[in-house]
């Protein structure tokens, strides 16, 4: 019998522990998530939410890496290894449960993927959007600005490794980390979204208005 292909447990040590009730509660039925790398979190949505309903979920990646993944770098990855076992994983998963799982897989830079959907009428449209793609500021500020006009108000943005930074020769850099584009974006948007109260590895929004 096929086994799930996982090389890493960041997932269950970021996150599932939080999912495990924050997903029952927001019961998204209308899924984005941008960085996908093996699949860890996509399988854990498939498995929680399609055994219960039909769902959508559009993952976005370019399995590219980023800076990190590159050669030297801390994380350093063979990338086209990683889409093959996501490609493995996600297929598991979906014939692992009763419901239909409308499954849209971006390959390619988010911010192009985002403005696309925006353009084919996705504005408002998602009910839980996970955002654990590019880990630079600049690039996190962007994902969050257009992850917002593509959820809906009550949905849910998830914000992976709020606190990450990389491991430099010359210290942290913060640019090439999460949290200033995380906090830029709760600021700026103050009055139109509710932070969650959870363990700040990652960080969790409630979109309030339009």
């Amino acid at each position: 019998m096929s086994e799930y292909l996982f090389t890493n447990n960041w997932f269950n040590g970021t996150a599932k522990g939080i999912w495990d009730q924050l997903i029952p509660q927001v019961k998204p039925t209308r899924l984005l998530e941008i960085g996908s790398y093996e699949g860890a979190s996509t399988c854990y949505l498939i498995n929680k939410l399609a055994a219960e309903s039909d769902i959508e979920l559009h993952c976005i990646d370019t399995w590219e890496g980023g800076v990190e993944h590159q050669a030297g770098g801390e994380a350093q990855a063979d990338m086209n290894a990683v889409e093959t076992r996501f490609n493995h994983n996600i297929r598991l998963a979906i014939d692992s449960v009763p419901n239909k799982v409308d499954l849209v897989v971006h390959k390619g830079y988010s911010d192009d993927c985002m403005a696309k959907l925006l353009a084919e009428g996705k504005r408002n449209h998602f009910d839980f959007i996970y955002i654990d793609g590019s880990h630079q500021a600049p690039d996190v500020l962007c994902d969050a600005l257009l992850g917002f006009r593509l959820l809906r108000v009550g949905g849910v943005i998830a914000f992976d490794d709020y606190l990450w930074s990389e491991n430099l020769s010359y210290g942290r850099d913060p640019i090439r980390c999460p949290k200033p584009a995380i906090d830029a974006f709760t600021n700026l948007y103050c009055r139109k979204v509710q932070i969650f109260s959870a363990p700040l590895y990652q960080l969790y929004v409630q979109k309030t208005a339009d």
